[in-house]
């Protein structure tokens, strides 16, 4: 969610000696705890601004990239849960997928594959998903 405008901080601030807090809220369409706490930001700090974000935040797997990538590496058709079971880490399975996305490495197999030579699998004309 982006921040509200300094344009809008000002105003608020301006009318807030006028016009009470909901009334505030009401006439500029923000909550009323962010009228509160944009007032006692300003008296306590006599900033207007807003804060910087945080954007980066640690993960257990931080120290084990490198691991990770190996491993996917070796065996690129591997499971989460395979992979999570090979680290020396305890995370869930979840924490892998992000990692591998961030990583921008790719974990499953192919959906759509050539058709096998060896064994038919469906009829050419044939529609997918109707009863016969």
């Amino acid at each position: 969610m982006k921040a509200y405008s300094m344009d809008l901080r000002v105003r608020v601030i301006a009318d807030s000696d006028k016009l009470g807090t909901i009334a505030l809220a009401e006439k500029y369409s923000v909550s009323p705890s962010w009228v509160q706490k944009l007032k006692r930001r300003l008296r306590e700090t006599g900033e207007l601004g807003p804060r910087k974000q945080r954007v980066h935040h640690e993960t257990k797997l931080d120290g084990h990239l490198e691991q990770l990538q190996a491993l996917v590496e070796q065996k690129p058709d591997a499971t989460l849960a395979e992979l999570r079971n090979q680290l020396e880490v305890k995370v869930s399975a979840s924490t892998i997928g992000r990692a591998l996305r961030l990583m921008q490495l790719t974990f499953k197999k192919k959906l759509s594959m050539p058709p096998s030579k060896i064994v038919p699998t469906s009829e050419k004309n044939a529609i997918v998903g109707k009863p016969r």
